[in-house]
């Protein structure tokens, strides 16, 4: 049994960079990655969208807030630096009518709170951006936001902690653990210090090690539709304005890494947390206890969650699914959208005494381990400084230096 000074269980775009993290600070440290797949970013972090956010959506005195922008900043550089594919395409934000005019002032506000550039549009604004969006009258641009290729992200952050000396176990899955060891399907490892980016499976990771004892993972289903017309047809990323007492942005078109054009996703409740398709992955005690939190939630309409549900299943139809995105753009082949994107599941935790979704990061730990139970969207865009906070998090429960009142983010 091999003894490393860090084990980090979860092999996405959160646990690479806190590898990676770990090592720009501990150039000596053993450090150790358990990923469970044949390979690095199989679940959320190779299943997203790729769109790198600005950082509007959320209130100042948010942990979102406080590292979209700076995450932003961040994976720009480093995709340029790398030589790695990214589409500056900007996003239009678009009201339906005068009433949503207002919560695009809300969204404004947000953004120079946040420091985050925003910029109010008009018709002829919006017609210099992208001639084929439809607003009413005034619509938000964000310059910032781009699109990368998620796995072509993750598979260069491996390629560089590998290349550091770390170490990667794929196909080796946590199952337990005791007194500095865990045991996996793969033998026994030994640690000084366990950090749990389990994504999907966070929660239950925590709950060996004493944490994340209030919530459960209720996941989520998010599906995309490609445009198989011409990719010119549209030419900037195009959001409507954001139901903000929940955590999901609504049926949107995205441009991709490639210039092509998704329409979607849907955030429709899923029945167990690998739920992509069919019954594979199926596993039984998960679906009667996922079916059993959702059906509670149903009958209390918890956060709304029954008529969030409900509507979530309407979109199973692909015309009614089409059918929302229509009025923020002028003129598409709408016989055009055919194939499905392979889906993604959004991993997002419940507190289990307040019956609602938590929307913010969450992370616990103590001076034996760490677990990121919440590491909702805009994740992949807040990696590096969110996994920055984390090992800072990590030192500081380790006695490695002393806590501090504000975050420094270099």
């Amino acid at each position: 049994m091999k003894h490393y000074d860090y084990i980090i269980v979860g092999g996405g775009i959160i646990g690479l960079c806190i590898a990676r993290e770990l090592r720009l600070r501990l150039p000596s440290a053993s450090i150790c990655l358990l990923e469970k797949e044949a390979d690095v970013a199989r679940h959320a972090s190779g299943r997203n969208s790729g769109v790198l956010h600005a950082g509007f959506y959320y209130t100042a005195d948010s942990l979102k807030a406080r590292f979209t922008k700076e995450g932003n900043q961040a994976m720009t550089r480093y995709c340029e630096a790398n030589g790695l594919q990214i589409n500056r395409c900007g996003k239009l934000v678009v009201a339906a009518n005068e009433g949503e005019l207002q919560d695009l002032m809300e969204l404004k506000k947000r953004a120079d709170r946040n420091g985050v550039q925003l910029e109010w549009v008009d018709a002829m604004d919006i017609q210099a951006i992208d001639p084929n969006v439809a607003s009413n009258r005034l619509a938000l641009y964000s310059p910032t936001t781009a699109s990368v290729d998620p796995i072509e992200v993750c598979q260069k952050l491996k390629q560089e902690v590998l290349s550091m000396g770390v170490e990667i176990a794929c196909q080796t899955a946590y199952v337990s653990q005791t007194v500095n060891r865990i045991k996996t399907n793969r033998g026994s490892y030994s640690f000084s210090y366990f950090i749990n980016a389990a994504g999907l499976y966070a929660d239950q990771v925590a709950k060996d090690f004493g944490f994340g004892l209030d919530y459960t993972m209720i996941p989520f289903k998010g599906m995309y539709m490609t445009y198989t017309g011409e990719a010119t047809d549209i030419s900037t990323n195009i959001y409507p304005v954001p139901d903000l007492q929940q955590p999901f942005l609504g049926v949107h078109f995205t441009k991709t890494v490639d210039g092509s054009i998704k329409v979607g996703p849907t955030a429709t409740p899923a029945l167990w947390r690998e739920n992509y398709g069919g019954w594979q992955r199926l596993k039984w005690k998960e679906l009667f206890r996922i079916v059993w939190e959702e059906a509670r939630l149903f009958l209390s309409n918890s956060f709304q969650f029954r008529t969030f549900a409900l509507e979530e299943m309407k979109k199973y139809r692909k015309a009614y699914f089409i059918q929302l995105a229509r009025y923020m753009v002028k003129d598409l082949d709408w016989q055009a959208f055919k194939s499905t994107i392979q889906p993604g599941i959004r991993a997002q935790l419940l507190h289990q005494k307040t019956r609602r979704l938590e929307q913010d990061f969450i992370v616990e730990g103590d001076g034996r381990s760490i677990h990121v139970l919440n590491a909702v969207s805009p994740g992949f865009t807040c990696a590096f400084p969110f996994t920055r906070y984390v090992v800072d998090q990590v030192m500081i429960k380790q006695g490695l230096r002393e806590k501090t009142s504000k975050v420094q983010i270099s």
